[in-house]
């Protein structure tokens, strides 16, 4: 079955089915025609999907009889599969409170911590729906055209998710970020903390200037993640949170920027710097579409073995041009990938005779960042 197209609203289905009869490969979504005299037969029906829509029941009855397929409702579930839109952190943290963490975020990894290795087949089912509607929700903030070029110039930052706020990395990087937001360009992080925050904190305070944003990690470093020992993780992260809320209170307004977290790797504090939050149950989608939807270049902090697989599975898109273009891979920190890991030594190699060889950068530089994105574009990969 090819890609079909979405209908998630019954004033986009009533603009649709005025000029078409025929639904072939159409994707119904959420719309309640339980009210609504509709001559079903009509229209033609070829593998067409009516998802959480509501019908009467001779309705229902005359669909499936014509061809379409109905799945059935979800039920007893903390999250919609059939969101019609990313998260933002206000619906994460609802519920939320400094004694009690009772967050939609927390209730939902709750939930899928339950089956989280072997999820029954309406748990499996529901949560891949999610993250289809995640990703089709995040086609629509980036704008693709036809040749898979974005809108938006997405440029993602890889690192350590337990480096410390206030750190030498996550002052380059929110710097970084800063810069690069303010040059037009659509940062994107992984969602957590370390360096995922410090990326969405950075594009936060764009506009901005530099000492304001020195102000926000001081306020910030009064309480840092990395380092609590793993029983005292539920004071400190309540702690954690309160002193990023403490930023946005003192500096509201932000510049668009994106998180793509998981649930996955457990219950992280939910960035609160990022305006929108694609949150994935699978982390092998989350990661591949970090990676894939950052066109105009990923910059890699120094990580652990996360950040590492990151960069290879980076390397691999851009070797065979998989998603159509090949991008910039700038690895900030010169001390890690060259004197203690030889990283960036082995990607020149892996790289010869590549067109991506020439958009491999290494530098300590925030400013050399957003040079080098600057005159290095995006590259078409001809397949």
């Amino acid at each position: 079955m090819k890609r079909g197209k979405l209908i998630r609203s019954i004033n986009h289905w009533n603009e649709y089915t005025t000029t078409k009869k025929n639904l072939k490969d159409l994707v119904i979504q959420n719309i309640d025609f339980a009210s609504s005299d509709i001559d079903w037969s009509s229209f033609e029906f070829d593998d067409t999907v009516f998802i959480n829509c509501s019908f009467k029941q001779e309705d229902a009855a005359e669909l499936i009889q014509l061809g379409a397929f109905i799945y059935p409702k979800f039920d007893n579930l903390p999250f919609n599969p059939n969101r019609k839109g990313l998260y933002s952190y206000d619906e994460l943290l609802d519920g939320y409170d400094p004694e009690h963490d009772n967050s939609i975020d927390l209730q939902i990894y709750k939930h899928f911590s339950l089956n989280k290795y072997n999820p029954g087949f309406h748990q499996a089912m529901a949560q891949r729906l999610h993250d289809f509607n995640i990703d089709e929700s995040l086609r629509e903030l980036l704008i693709y055209d036809n040749k898979g070029m974005t809108d938006k110039k997405a440029v993602g930052f890889m690192g350590g998710h337990s480096e410390k706020r206030g750190s030498e990395y996550f002052v380059k990087v929110a710097l970084s970020a800063k810069l690069l937001a303010e040059n037009g360009y659509y940062i994107v992080s992984g969602g957590g903390p370390g360096i995922m925050e410090a990326a969405n904190l950075g594009a936060y305070m764009a506009g901005r200037t530099t000492d304001n944003l020195y102000t926000a990690i001081d306020i910030l470093s009064d309480l840092d993640f990395g380092d609590i020992k793993t029983e005292l993780k539920d004071f400190y992260a309540k702690n954690y949170i309160l002193q990023a809320q403490k930023v946005l209170e003192e500096f509201p307004g932000s510049v668009e920027n994106l998180a793509i977290p998981t649930w996955f790797y457990g219950h992280e504090p939910t960035n609160v710097f990022a305006s929108h939050i694609a949150k994935y149950f699978s982390n092998s989608i989350r990661e591949d579409t970090l990676l894939a939807i950052s066109l105009y270049g990923v910059v890699f902090a120094p990580g652990s073995a996360g950040t590492t697989q990151e960069i290879f599975q980076e390397a691999a898109q851009n070797h065979y041009g998989t998603f159509g273009y090949y991008s910039p891979m700038i690895f900030l920190g010169k001390e890690r990938y060259v004197e203690d890991t030889s990283l960036y030594s082995v990607l020149h190699q892996l790289a010869k005779g590549q067109p991506y060889k020439e958009l491999l950068h290494l530098t300590d530089s925030p400013q050399d960042i957003l040079d080098f994105i600057k005159n290095n574009p995006p590259i078409p990969a001809i397949h």
